[in-house]
């Protein structure tokens, strides 16, 4: 400006000087602050707010003297005021640069005076829009978080990620650097659970530990009161605190817990089921406090906000753990249904006991497997912990139809039940007296007629001779009675003891095996009848009926079909709908190939011995060249060793 020698500066410099009089005269503008930065100007001050009075001749020939201004011109914290009118043609392009007003050469006071009253208007006008746009940002931001929050709490069923969720999601909406969570847990006394803690500034290792819902703790008290607690510095506490903090954490890990917020998690019913501890607000919620100084800039008191906005994340986060907490419970109960009906069956055909879980194992494991295919007829299977779970169910339970088999067929380990060989064993020992009886009686009647020493020991002979046919007779019919594969010369023996007469003390002609008995030692192989292999065939349709009462829900509603097809062959030979292999579902395939390798290779069957791996390996190829397994799964089962990644507990 000191550039300027035309008369017209010089002017409009006695006139900003007069103006300044002027206004400082007038009572109307006594509480604005007013300022001469340059001879030029005329800074009035109100608040945050500023209004700059300039003679034209600066916009025209010394626009510069308005630089320190631009800033300030261009958020509407400051406004300009021109004295004057300008000779520049382009003065419409001020109004972008804080022009608001243009006044005659000579203004009166009353020109001043609303010129800069409406320019302070205008400015706290702009303030107020801009604060509401702020505000409408932030809000709308926050609802979106918030909504966001919301639906990754409500979607986690697994309780150890839910309060993970739930910790991580509290601290990013209300920046805090860390913080921890507990869980109320019901005994004699309730008591606090410390589940975990996060912290962004520092790692260390935590593990989980219990505390008494008391007073003399932070979150004991906000879980007693049900209210949220706010400490600006927990090194500090508000004069009155029952509790305390406990530095001991700080000197271990070199970290400075400042401020902190405590809010409970409350259920439906009203019962506090966990509580939230939020530590260290940041200003910055990028930051790392490594340093005191670090604490020191970025560490504030949790606001008003912040206590809002924990209160919204932890009625929704304690609703959420409710849910988590009895579908867990749920879960186990169902579990334990599960477990227990096993042992229900086991209990009743011992000879079979931990095949179902065996079973179970292995079907998980190759399931497993196949769902990391990523060639050949499985690539595009899929197995999701769901779907794992709901095979686990239904293999634990594809026995489960022998509810509704009899026990003793059940359990039938020889061809003969025991309660038959005890009275086909009582038909020999008859015999057998009866046969010792009649030839003493002849002994007897021969003695009387005085027989020789020759013809007594013929008897004798006679006695021994029929008593070891006898005893031969029983020793085949007990080698029958093995549940081995028979030849035709084992069945001449059975039938010729079958032809065997004797008479009873009621004098009536009788075998010494009845029909029934010689069915059953016929059996060519195993120890069931054709009509008892049909009963125990049985337990597949009644596994399906018996599991389809269940309402397995959503999730597990595959579970009885899955269950009740295990013993579907691919070629339609199976039982119990003869289904083809385009009808069996995949899981019914893998499990057929567990339950036939288990049963090969279980040692605990008393009517045969354990199969070696070699042989059992064999034997499901021979099921697969017969159409009863499937050729894909075999592979994959026997080139991934299932039977070696299945540990038995």
């Amino acid at each position: 400006m000191n550039d300027v020698a035309s008369s017209a500066t010089t002017t409009a410099l006695s006139r900003v000087a007069r103006l300044a009089e002027a206004i400082g005269q007038d009572a109307r503008m006594a509480t604005d602050r007013l300022t001469r930065p340059h001879p030029a100007l005329l800074v009035l001050a109100r608040d945050a707010a500023s209004v700059v009075l300039a003679p034209a001749v600066v916009w025209d020939v010394a626009r510069e003297l308005l630089k320190p201004f631009a800033a300030r011109f261009a958020e509407s914290s400051a406004l300009l005021v021109l004295i004057g009118r300008p000779c520049d043609p382009n003065v419409a392009q001020a109004l972008s640069r804080g022009l608001v007003s243009i006044l005659s050469d000579e203004p009166t006071p009353d020109d001043v005076y609303i010129a800069v009253e409406r320019a302070f208007e205008l400015i706290e006008a702009k303030s107020r829009a801009e604060s509401r746009g702020k505000w409408l940002r932030r809000y709308r931001y926050e609802l979106g978080e918030l909504i966001n929050i919301a639906r990754a709490i409500t979607t986690e069923r697994d309780v150890d990620k839910l309060l993970g969720v739930i910790l991580e999601k509290s601290r990013f909406i209300t920046g805090a650097d860390a913080g921890s969570i507990y869980v109320v847990e019901e005994g004699k006394e309730p008591h606090l659970r410390f589940k975990l803690t996060q912290n962004e500034s520092v790692s260390f290792d935590s593990r989980e530990f219990v505390m008494p819902i008391s007073r003399r703790s932070i979150a004991g008290s906000a879980a007693l009161d049900k209210k949220t607690i706010n400490i600006a510095d927990v090194y500090d506490m508000p004069p009155g605190s029952t509790f305390a903090f406990d530095r001991r954490f700080d000197e271990r890990t070199h970290y400075r817990t400042k401020s902190m917020l405590v809010a409970p998690l409350i259920s439906q019913r009203d019962e506090v089921i966990g509580v939230i501890q939020l530590i260290n607000k940041k200003k910055d919620p990028h930051a790392k406090l490594c340093t005191p100084e670090d604490i020191l800039e970025q560490v504030i008191p949790f606001d008003e906000r912040s206590e809002e906005l924990l209160g919204m994340v932890a009625a929704q986060a304690g609703v959420s753990l409710e849910t988590a907490m009895l579908y867990d419970e749920i879960r186990l109960l169902f579990e334990g249904f599960v477990h227990a009906s096993v042992q229900a069956i086991e209990s009743r055909d011992p000879t079979t006991s931990g095949h179902s879980q065996r079973v179970a194992g292995l079907t998980i494991e190759l399931a497993k497997i196949v769902d990391g295919e990523t060639t050949g007829a499985y690539r595009d299977a899929t197995f999701s912990k769901a779907d794992l779970r709901e095979l686990e169910y239904a293999s634990l339970l594809h026995d489960f139809g022998k509810i509704g088999v009899r026990e003793k067929v059940l359990v039938k380990a020889k061809k003969l039940y025991d309660e038959r060989l005890t009275l086909v064993r009582s038909r020999f020992d008859f015999v057998a007296r009866s046969i010792e009886a009649d030839v003493l009686r002849r002994k007897l009647e021969a003695l009387e007629r005085g027989a020789s020493r020759d013809l007594l020991d013929a008897l004798d002979l006679e006695l021994a001779q029929r008593r070891a046919d006898l005893d031969g007779m029983f020793e085949a019919v007990t080698i029958a009675n093995e549940p081995t594969v028979l030849t035709s010369g084992d069945f001449a023996k059975i039938e010729a003891i079958a032809k065997e007469t004797y008479t009873d003390l009621r004098g009536e002609m009788r075998t010494l095996l009845d029909d029934e008995d010689v069915v059953c030692l016929k059996i060519k192989q195993g120890s069931l009848t054709p009509q008892e292999f049909d009963e125990i065939r049985s337990h597949v349709s009644h596994t399906y009926r018996f599991l389809s009462q269940i309402p397995w829900g959503k999730a597990f509603r595959r579970v009885p079909i899955i269950a009740g097809a295990h013993h579907e062959r691919l070629n339609g030979t199976g039982y119990p709908n003869r289904w083809r292999a385009e009808e069996i579902p995949v899981q019914s395939k893998m499990m057929s190939i567990s339950d036939i390798f288990d049963a090969l290779t279980a040692s605990d069957r008393p009517y045969k011995k354990a199969v070696p791996l070699e042989r059992a390996i064999d034997i499901l190829d021979y099921n697969v060249k017969d159409g009863h397994l499937d050729t894909e799964l075999v592979r994959i089962f026997k080139e991934a060793r299932v039977w070696d990644r299945y540990k038995p507990a």
